[in-house]
């Protein structure tokens, strides 16, 4: 399983990247991905919304089960992956490249602060 360094990570199994000081792209977890098995849909229909750190985004469909995504930091969703309407299966085999989920515009730089690195995110899945 693969923890990136560059990014931080939610209790809920999110990750961030911070693109530059307020832009970011949100996706969720290799160990995510693996619980869920494959997916077969994204939905987003928030694009151009300001949410609240927690506030639920979208929607993960895999075969046996839907699950929501929960934006990790405040801000505006403003772009959804283009790649996966026709490709949703990139979250399960490039969970932080090609599979990303959304891009967002940051409102509060305080909260990426305090999200988990990736040596806390491990820890907290008893893999350190």
């Amino acid at each position: 399983m693969k923890f990136p360094e560059d990014l931080k990570y939610t209790k809920e199994h999110e990750w961030v990247k911070m693109l530059d000081s307020h832009t970011a792209l949100v996706g969720i977890t290799d160990f995510a991905q693996k619980e869920l098995g494959d997916i077969v849909f994204v939905e987003v229909e928030t694009i151009g919304e300001t949410l609240k750190k927690d506030d639920v985004f979208g929607t993960v469909e895999a075969v046996k089960t839907v699950s929501d995504l929960f934006l990790p930091i405040s801000g505006q969703i403003v772009a959804l992956n283009p790649d996966l309407a026709d490709n949703p299966q990139f979250v399960n085999h490039d969970a932080y490249q090609k599979g990303w989920i959304i891009q967002m515009k940051v409102e509060n730089t305080t909260e990426y602060d305090a999200l988990m690195s990736a040596s806390e995110y491990k820890a907290m899945l008893g893999q350190a």
